[in-house]
């Protein structure tokens, strides 16, 4: 019996893992002259000041920080919700970047590969 709630339990810890983290659920972007607007719609269960989701990057697939959007205040009552990252300038070939979200209590959430039109 111990082996099977172990075994259970493990199965399903790498979903749990994230389950406080805010999550990317839609990244709509395009490219303007020479720089890039990325629109994020992010998901986070918001319960405050204390806890809430405060930012998301954009990186190359190597780790290297293009641009990121500081969100300055709880999104309690609005969920999902898009903000948006103007002027981020992407070296040229690269054909996907991952956006990374952050919350106050548990740090980076799951990252989310978009692969640049």
């Amino acid at each position: 019996m111990k082996f099977i709630l172990t075994a259970v339990i493990m199965l399903f810890y790498p979903m749990s893992a994230f389950a406080n983290t805010p999550e990317v659920v839609a990244v709509n972007a395009g490219k303007s002259g020479g720089a890039w607007r990325f629109d994020v719609t992010l998901k986070h269960a918001d319960a405050g000041w204390d806890h809430y989701a405060d930012g998301w990057g954009v990186y190359l697939t190597d780790g290297t920080e293009l641009g990121y959007r500081v969100l300055a205040h709880p999104h309690v009552n609005e969920q999902p919700f898009t903000r948006s990252l103007s002027g981020v300038i992407i070296p040229k070939g690269t054909k996907s970047v991952i956006i990374r979200p952050h919350d106050k209590v548990h740090g980076t959430g799951p990252d989310f590969v978009y692969k640049l039109k």
